[in-house]
């Protein structure tokens, strides 16, 4: 099958289009997918620079990519779930790094899936599954929920886009920080956009005089200003630093593979609560440059590679 991998460390130029990688084994909790789109996300090329090598092994030639949306193909030996010709979607990261999503066939345990949303392209439903699960994980456990007020830190991003609108549904007001250029894409998701920089603290207390009850960070180096934003009795939460959780006892959270809370997304997605923004899709064979896109940053969207 048609892949992209590599074989050591390093940066761009360690990827390349391969034609003969071998098909994954099926495992007996797994399913064979027929890729259609997968998405790029940081850790993408975070793996693949070396970063994670101390908490996840790699098996080179390591296929790249977790987020996955497809056709079930073939089926393990016990997986009632699924039947082949199934459309699904999920964010498929195992214990190793190894066998991802950017190939043309992946092997995905069942924990790792759901049903694809209906009402969403390949390419919008292959942009939900980390993202998504990383808001709603995030928002799940610092209690979001009817009446309280959220600051969300880069909400125009990948994961804060997410964020707003789940906030937005559990019945919460949403504040966002964003680059200007961002404010009119967060007031059509429904939050109140504030501008980055000096002054944000004003700028925080002059929507939410008493503070606000979660300040969500997923973008890093936001958290010195929590005890200036945050109201008595409010908490925090991190996917970039774990002062959040250790310095002022709130959450620091990696996403973790559920197949309830992608049905969960999935049934916001249908219902129209939730919206995918798609910045560019690429071609398989130029993931590399997929890849490069996501670590400049400063893409609003996802970025797809279409198989």
């Amino acid at each position: 099958m048609r892949a992209i991998t590599y074989s050591r460390y390093g940066g761009p130029d360690v990827l390349e289009v391969t034609e003969d990688h071998p098909m994954p084994l099926v495992g007996p909790d797994s399913v064979l997918i027929r890729v259609r789109a997968a998405a790029v996300n940081p850790v993408d090329w975070k793996a693949r620079e070396g970063y994670l090598d101390s908490f996840v092994a790699a098996h080179f030639p390591v296929v790249p990519g977790w987020d996955v949306a497809g056709v079930v193909e073939r089926l393990g030996l016990d997986t009632p779930d699924y039947a082949v010709g199934d459309e699904v979607y999920g964010y498929v990261r195992t214990d190793v790094i190894s066998g991802g999503t950017f190939a043309e066939y992946v092997a995905a345990p069942v924990r790792t899936l759901a049903p694809k949303p209906t009402s969403l392209t390949w390419e919008e439903a292959a942009g939900v599954p980390l993202a998504g699960l990383t808001a709603l994980q995030l928002i799940r456990r610092t209690a979001v929920g009817p009446g309280r007020t959220v600051l969300v830190h880069a909400a125009a991003g990948g994961v804060g886009a997410f964020a707003v609108q789940i906030a937005l549904a559990r019945g919460a007001r949403v504040l966002g920080t964003a680059s200007p250029a961002n404010h009119d894409f967060l007031r059509s998701l429904g939050a109140e956009p504030v501008a980055y920089g000096d002054g944000l603290v004003e700028r925080v207390r002059a929507l939410a005089p008493e503070g606000v009850d979660v300040i969500l960070d997923l973008v890093g180096g936001t958290l010195d200003d929590t005890p200036a934003l945050l109201r008595a009795g409010g908490t925090v939460g991190s996917i970039t630093d774990a002062a959040a959780r250790d310095t002022y006892g709130g959450q620091y959270v990696w996403a973790r593979p559920d197949t309830a809370d992608l049905r969960e997304l999935a049934e916001l997605a249908d219902s129209g609560a939730l919206r995918v923004e798609v910045a560019r899709v690429y071609p398989l064979e130029e993931a590399a440059a997929a890849l490069v896109e996501n670590e400049r940053g400063h893409t609003r969207g996802k970025l797809v590679i279409r198989v």
